[in-house]
């Protein structure tokens, strides 16, 4: 499901004043079309449920509007915007809340400003357990740098290339892309993940941005649908507003939340890198000790 927002419209527009209507949130109207009067009374349902007053209908405010509409309690959802989807496709398990976090265990161990992403990411993907927590951040931990990188580092030397990117460089003569990261990523990422040629530049333009980086014009594309912000024509918003989102919309996308539930042990830990990095994974023993510090600081 994409997001809502204003100057949307049609019957999911429709659905969703509905709702705000029933649950004595005036939209101005059931007219299919998201305008002021809708708005309004979204981020007022969102004050009232503890959901960020955005304004937008993501899937975890639009979780909790079928709930409340049906009777039920909310749960926060994943990417699918599916309040009944199960915990393995990314949504939160019944009876759980984002505010279990122990976030207040993580300063001094994390930069205040990814703490401060946490609550957000965590409602709009369904991390509503500390131990998912742990996994997701060792995770990201590992791929940025301890949080420092958010831009793929693509400035490597002639004899690098040969050995990190064999397949895309046999028979090329290395020296043409050295300490180039613009035609390095045109060549590596070309014609593959919906990009085009090495001349169309969408190799470096689609680059990976973000904690778990983000890469190609169609992960691009599918973000940019979830969170409802337009990504592809501007894409270092992965990298300045969304770093922690995108990891979580990677997590999400991928159903490694229900690896993630499997448990706190060196086996679980491999899984979960072997999602996220491939088989093999590498750093394995740096991301189990990643793991081991943000779990037992949250537990």
């Amino acid at each position: 499901m994409s997001v809502l927002k204003q100057g949307s419209s049609g019957p999911d527009v429709t659905a969703l004043q509905n709702n705000l209507k029933q649950l004595g949130f005036d939209p101005n109207g059931v007219d299919g079309t998201f305008g002021p009067g809708t708005e309004k009374a979204l981020i007022a349902f969102q004050k009232s449920k503890g959901l960020t007053p955005d304004g937008k209908a993501g899937p975890a405010t639009m979780a909790a509007l079928q709930a409340r509409a049906a009777g039920g309690t909310e749960t926060a959802a994943g990417s699918g915007g599916d309040a009944s989807a199960t915990a393995s496709s990314g949504t939160a398990a019944s009876g759980a809340s984002v505010s279990n976090l122990n976030l207040a265990a993580l300063t001094g161990l994390l930069p205040a400003s990814v703490i401060a992403q946490i609550p957000e990411t965590a409602e709009k993907f369904g991390i509503t357990s500390d131990l998912r927590l742990a996994h997701f951040l060792a995770q990201c931990a590992l791929e940025s740098v301890e949080f420092t990188a958010t831009v793929e580092n693509l400035n490597y030397r002639a004899a690098r290339l040969s050995q990190i990117f064999p397949k895309y460089f046999r028979n090329v003569d290395t020296n043409l892309y050295a300490n180039n990261p613009a035609k390095i990523a045109n060549r590596v990422y070309a014609n593959r993940m919906g990009n085009g040629d090495e001349a169309s530049g969408d190799g470096f333009r689609f680059r990976g941005r973000g904690y778990i980086q983000l890469t190609g014009r169609n992960n691009y594309t599918s973000f940019t649908n979830f969170i409802g912000e337009d990504c592809v024509t501007n894409p270092d918003l992965v990298a300045t507003t969304y770093p922690l989102a995108s990891a979580g919309f990677f997590f999400n996308s991928n159903k490694i939340w229900a690896v993630c539930d499997q448990g706190s042990s060196d086996a679980t830990v491999l899984a979960v890198s072997t999602r996220v990095n491939g088989n093999p994974p590498h750093a394995v023993p740096e991301r189990t000790k990643y793991f081991k510090k943000f779990f037992n600081a949250l537990t």
